[in-house]
């Protein structure tokens, strides 16, 4: 008898207990090619609008990629009920951002604020499922009143927003105002900010520019502004309420938006404190006459001119062309025994003047 009988002989009788000999292992169950869950659902409501946002994954239970698109069927929860009722299904590509949009029915639309679960799951080509996504909640009942009216208007140190008051807010409730920047950095600026580490960080493109509570005059001054761009605000009232120890917003809807172009239309303010000082001269220097006042702090201060006149004549500018960058001026074209009068007014950089100071008197001494 052979070796090589011998060794078949072995391999066949030890078949049963080992897998080897050359022979394939045993058979792998089927893919089930059931889709991942979500795990990063979340819902806003605005009036009697609800938004969803999720991210779809990429692969099934089964680590394989998702091929085609996957169908999401999106289910509530309601106050007390153990169900999960349909509201709609959608289709979305395997890591796409996914969205999905409902109007509330109008019995949860109104009455006592109750919370409502929402839940998105994705099924297979046999609309079977590896389960429910994340809960993700908002708040059933009647939303806060629209703002109606909105309004927005420059001013001097940001944007004035306006809207139609409603009477005293009730408790609980507040104003939020949502600003978008319609004009954001062009490409070069976006270089420089990026070469420039000690440049300011730019402007965000989208902003919560407050919530506030007990407004009842109807308007808010948004001072973070940024002059130069422009802007579009909406504005809603929010309640918020507590639920089992968690606290949850019911938002009213979004105003229509409004749009302001942020342009610096006024001037700096009118400079205070001016003095003037005369001197008679001597050691080879003539008379003169030296001017000071309290420096203006506003960013785009372009500098002061200085006025003058004799006798009750006409105001003559006597500072050179360029403003005057400090907040002082020697005037050394002056007679002795000549009495002058004088005024500042300050200047910004767009070129908008504001009025002359107070007036500041001096009499040259004779010599």
């Amino acid at each position: 008898m052979g070796w090589k009988w011998i060794a078949g002989a072995v391999c066949a009788a030890t078949l049963t207990l080992i897998s080897g000999c050359g022979l394939p292992g045993a058979p792998q169950p089927p893919s089930l090619d059931l889709p991942d869950p979500v795990t990063d659902l979340s819902a806003a409501r605005a009036g009697d609008q609800v938004s969803l946002s999720w991210t779809m994954p990429k692969k099934n239970t089964d680590k394989l990629l998702l091929k085609g698109e996957v169908t999401a069927r999106v289910c509530r929860r309601d106050s007390g009920a153990s169900e999960c009722v349909t509201v709609g299904t959608a289709q979305f590509s395997p890591g796409a951002d996914a969205t999905f949009n409902q109007t509330l029915p109008a019995a949860l639309a109104s009455g006592a604020p109750r919370p409502a679960t929402y839940f998105v799951e994705l099924l297979n080509h046999k609309e079977r499922s590896a389960g429910l996504s994340n809960g993700a909640d908002v708040v059933a009942g009647a939303a806060p009143d629209a703002i109606t009216g909105l309004s927005a208007e420059v001013a001097k140190t940001g944007v004035l927003l306006r809207w139609t008051e409603n009477g005293p807010e009730s408790q609980g409730v507040a104003i939020r105002l949502e600003r978008t920047l319609l004009t954001p950095p062009t490409a070069e600026e976006k270089k420089q900010e990026r070469e420039n580490l000690l440049a300011s960080q730019p402007e965000p493109a989208e902003r919560t520019l407050l919530v506030t509570t007990g407004l009842t005059q109807g308007r808010a001054l948004d001072q973070s502004i940024h002059f130069g761009q422009t802007y579009a605000y909406r504005a809603q009232r929010v309640e918020t309420v507590t639920e089992d120890g968690q606290k949850l917003e019911l938002d009213g809807p979004l105003s229509p938006p409004v749009r302001i172009d942020a342009a610096r239309i006024f001037p700096p303010q009118v400079p205070a404190g001016l003095v003037a000082v005369a001197t008679a001269g001597g050691n080879g220097e003539g008379p003169a006459i030296d001017l000071s006042w309290t420096p203006d702090t506003e960013d785009d201060l372009a500098g002061y001119i200085v006025y003058r006149r004799q006798a009750e004549g006409a105001w003559l500018r006597i500072s050179p062309g360029q403003a005057v960058v400090g907040p002082g001026f020697h005037d050394g074209n002056v007679q002795a025994g000549h009495t002058y009068d004088y005024a500042v007014s300050a200047i910004d950089e767009e070129g908008h003047e504001s009025g002359r100071s107070a007036e500041a008197q001096e009499t040259v001494p004779e010599p």
